[in-house]
């Protein structure tokens, strides 16, 4: 990959290469650490917010992110339905584009993603589709190298359902040459084709690439990630009993903590308490989880800035 290529979008993790991850970290520590040094980084420019989705942290992050950076937000939500069938996603993009400097966008489905970046003339990003979730991959690794330092020796595993989180963590940490291990039950692993790519990337870093379906072999780690078992509209689903006898040997609780040796537990909200993760737990000092949310409102800030910086 070229360090020389230029941050357009912001669209999927493996779209950037491991310099540019590391400037984006390394802006968004900067910005948190001294917020009135860019308070107008973003004067004069509007950010569309398109939500297909409801959510409390990627609203109110960019929200209140933007009016740091001096921006003005404007929120878009599900009253205007599902991309593309009010109207066409390129007239969407198109439409927006004549009026906002960015568009963020939380869909359904990647390919909507594609398609506002395929015809807006201003810069998209990715706030969570069904394939990745690339700005909270990158505020977790905000947090980590604000917890260990050096990235290159940390040891991740992420323990649960094979979904969009793990996809953006399992990518971003073989680019940044991090150790990282999945740990799934068995029909929920992740997608062929994205342990595919992260193993290339993984090969290219030097970072070791670990995937199971057996929690006994998780191994000595430094950090535990985990996230709902439950997807976002299927609360109520009459299968949900029977997924959580499935899942509950993967719990992450006090007892995986001490037998794998971690000493950082993470999760990216919302947390559905006393089934991925105790309560016990989450409420502990070994969590980060606030941390993590805090930065997500960082690290976009440094997206932001480095998308509008011209």
């Amino acid at each position: 990959m070229s360090n020389q290529r230029n941050l357009n979008n912001f669209l999927a993790d493996d779209q950037l290469n491991k310099s540019q991850l590391l400037a984006l970290i390394e802006l968004a520590i900067n910005i948190k650490k001294n917020p009135a040094d860019y308070s107008q980084a973003l004067a004069g420019k509007s950010v569309a917010m398109i939500f297909e989705k409801p959510s409390l942290r990627t609203h109110v992050s960019f929200d209140m992110g933007i009016n740091k950076l001096g921006g003005h937000a404007l929120y878009l939500g599900q009253q205007n339905g599902k991309l593309g069938e009010r109207e066409r996603v390129s007239d969407y993009a198109k439409n927006l584009s004549c009026f906002a400097d960015a568009i963020v966008a939380r869909v359904f489905s990647h390919d909507s993603i594609q398609g506002l970046a395929q015809h807006a003339s201003v810069p998209v990003i990715n706030a969570l589709c069904d394939i990745y979730h690339p700005c909270q991959a990158l505020a977790d690794f905000v947090t980590l190298t604000e917890q260990f330092g050096d990235l290159s020796k940390v040891k991740l595993a992420y323990v649960g359902d094979g979904n969009n989180v793990s996809n953006s963590l399992m990518i971003m940490a073989a680019i940044l040459g991090v150790d990282f291990t999945l740990v799934t039950p068995t029909g929920y692993e992740a997608e062929e084709s994205i342990i595919e790519k992260t193993q290339a990337l993984a090969n290219e870093s030097g970072a070791k690439l670990y995937i199971t379906s057996d929690i006994n072999n998780i191994c000595a780690q430094d950090v535990i990630y985990t996230d709902t078992w439950v997807s976002m509209g299927d609360e109520d689903s009459n299968k949900k009993a029977a997924l959580l006898a499935h899942f509950a040997p993967y719990q992450v609780n006090h007892q995986l903590m001490k037998d794998t040796d971690a000493s950082i537990v993470m999760h990216c909200q919302p947390a559905h308490l006393e089934e991925e993760i105790t309560t016990e737990l989450f409420d502990s000092d070994m969590a980060v989880v606030f941390q993590q949310a805090e930065n997500r409102m960082w690290a976009q800030n440094a997206v932001l800035v480095s998308l509008l910086k011209n």
